[in-house]
This record gives C-alpha cells, structure tokens and sequence, in this order.
C-alpha cells in the first residue's frame, strides 16, 4: 500500500454490517413529539436522534476471524479481540435497540444503528451465546 492510499474496510477480511436508519429516525420522531411537552425537551431529543443518524451514516462494524472492528471511514476507532468478551446481549428482543458487551477490563453499549439480524447472526458465529 502506498502512503497515498488509506486503509478501508475490506468485506474479504470479514463481514460489514449494513446500517440501518430506523432507531435514529426514531428517536426524531419521538423529539418532534415531544413538542406537545416542552421545546427544549424537543430540541435535545431531536438533535440526539440527527447525531445516531449521522454515526450510522459513517460508523461500520466489521466481523474478522479474530476481532470486531469499529470504522469511521478509513479509521479503525477500536479493535475488540473476541478472546477478551465475557458476554454480549441485544436489549429488547425482536426491535433490539442496544447492543451490550463486556469485556475483561471493560462494558460497551453501542445503540443498534445496523442490522440487528445480521449482527446478533455474527456474534453468535464469532462469539460464545450469552
């Protein structure tokens, strides 16, 4: 690779998962609801729901052989090798909306901003069932 080429994510070295938009939207929806109570109250949730959409716009989590890798474009933000993960869980059940994992040293939520079929199908490939 020549220093002018920037390393992205290759779906050869594991599976991409695909975004999905739905719980940011949403989240919009409910701040547009949340109108009939209070503008403020409106505006936060709103400009929470535009910032998960925008995450799931540049944010990629990639399956490899031996780690789960978070991209923002050619970054890779975090590696979290398989071998250190106790246990993982998708928060309520068939419209999962949080993804939870520990760690040795660490716990993770992540809001479900891809393809929660796809994602609970690669942990359970790659990872012990919780």
């Amino acid at each position: 690779m020549t220093s002018s080429q920037t390393p992205q994510p290759d779906p050869d070295q594991g599976v991409i998962l695909a975004p999905r938009v739905w719980l940011p939207l949403a989240v919009i929806a409910l701040g547009v609801a949340a109108l009939l109570l209070t503008v403020w109250l409106a505006l936060v949730v709103s400009l929470f729901g535009l910032f998960l959409l925008i995450q799931s716009q540049i944010l990629r989590l990639q399956f490899t052989t031996d780690a789960l890798l978070v991209w923002r474009g050619a970054t890779v933000l975090r590696r979290f090798p398989y071998s250190e993960w106790l246990t993982w869980s998708l928060f309520w059940g068939p419209v999962p909306v949080l993804f939870y994992f520990r760690e040795q040293r660490s716990i993770h939520f992540l809001p479900v901003l891809f393809d929660a079929t796809s994602l609970r199908e690669e942990l359970n490939r790659h990872v012990s069932a919780p």
